[in-house]
């Protein structure tokens, strides 16, 4: 039987680390077998295209690049270990997926969409998630966790100023409009173990 695949997906700092660990423990409880991942990475050779993408200078790379380098350890990572994975019954929860190149790269970045969901089509053979969770905080909230998780240090993309990440946020909002059938909403306020609540019920359907 087939596993399920479920992306992780929102802006900086609103929790998805400590949702994606909850998750899964509560996965494993209930007799799932569980892969717990990330973008970029997951793989040997896409964890050695993170460094490339995430260390550096502001302007190390623009945004075609860092499109096609999120591709490529995309296609990796799904041909190594997402799909097999899940081919054999497992459940692979991820942190960060296409949705973020869509929304970093494609909207943010000036690409487009189109772009964004070309690369992934030749790349990953358009390979999308079961669901897709969009943990979702105020922007005021949001600022306070990162600057309490990375102090006056943060990656190049996670760095960059308000106006961009505002425009990140937006563009997930607009692809959970426009796709309700693959996105779930959740509220990532709170207690995370309030919030861990709201997953459970939100994914409640892909357990029978």
């Amino acid at each position: 039987m087939r596993g399920r695949f479920i992306s992780i997906e929102g802006g900086e700092a609103v929790g998805k680390s400590t949702q994606i660990r909850l998750l899964a423990d509560w996965l494993k409880t209930h007799g799932r077998t569980v892969t717990v991942t990330r973008e970029p990475g997951g793989t040997v050779s896409a964890e050695a295209i993170r460094a490339l993408l995430l260390e550096g200078g502001a302007d190390r790379w623009n945004a075609r690049s860092e499109a096609l380098l999120f591709a490529a350890a995309r296609a990796d990572h799904v041909a190594r270990l997402i799909r097999p994975a899940v081919e054999v019954g497992g459940w692979v929860l991820t942190d960060r997926f296409l949705d973020s190149s869509r929304a970093y790269q494609g909207i943010a970045g000036g690409l487009g969409d189109a772009a964004i969901l070309d690369l992934h089509r030749f790349g990953s053979e358009g390979f999308l998630p079961d669901c897709t969770l969009l943990l979702e905080l105020p922007a005021d909230e949001a600022a306070r966790r990162a600057l309490l998780r990375d102090g006056a240090s943060s990656d190049r993309i996670g760095g960059r100023d308000a106006a961009y990440h505002a425009a990140v946020t937006q563009a997930f909002r607009g692809f959970a409009a426009a796709e309700p059938q693959r996105f779930r909403t959740i509220d990532a306020s709170g207690d995370s173990a309030v919030v861990h609540d709201r997953i459970v019920a939100a994914i409640a359907p892909l357990m029978a």
